[in-house]
């Protein structure tokens, strides 16, 4: 893990990320689309819509992205402070236990919380418990007061 940074990706990065977000997609049941995953990423950030972070390793002269994770801004009515979604986080699976995920989280933390914001929120699928060890781990609440609801379109 130690050859992994964290970096804060930039338009021109969206060809680092966009094989693991259509692995990310893949994970979730969708069909890999390698060409709509850059071009929803270069949209995001083209369009400053998101934040994403890689952990980015440099090895002969060029760099590879092992994770990436990706928040959208919202804001909390209640508190009157910037939230952050987190939407996406993803390592490819051959990296998965070098904390990499952890890397990811504490990078987003310390971005969320440099910018005065109340906080980080987050979704996960029920038998996804790999995942929820790794929040938990790194300071997430698991929600048991209120529902999520989703009013879905197709």
């Amino acid at each position: 893990m130690e050859a992994y940074r964290l970096v804060q990706a930039e338009w021109q990065d969206a060809e680092l990320i966009a094989p693991l977000f259509n692995d990310y997609r893949v994970f979730y049941g969708k069909q890999p689309d390698s060409a709509g995953a850059l071009q929803f990423i270069q949209e995001r950030l083209r369009a400053e819509e998101s934040v994403l972070f890689m952990a980015l390793k440099d090895e002969a002269g060029s760099s590879q992205a092992g994770g990436f994770v990706q928040l959208y801004p919202s804001f909390s009515s209640v508190t009157m402070q910037r939230l952050w979604i987190l939407n996406d986080l993803y390592v490819a699976e051959h990296l998965r236990g070098l904390g990499l995920g952890k890397l990811l989280l504490e990078g987003v933390r310390e971005y969320a919380v440099n910018r005065g914001s109340k906080g980080l929120t987050l979704t996960t699928m029920t038998d996804n418990i790999r995942a929820q060890r790794l929040y938990e781990a790194q300071g997430y609440i698991r929600d048991e007061e209120f529902y999520t609801y989703d009013l879905i379109f197709k």
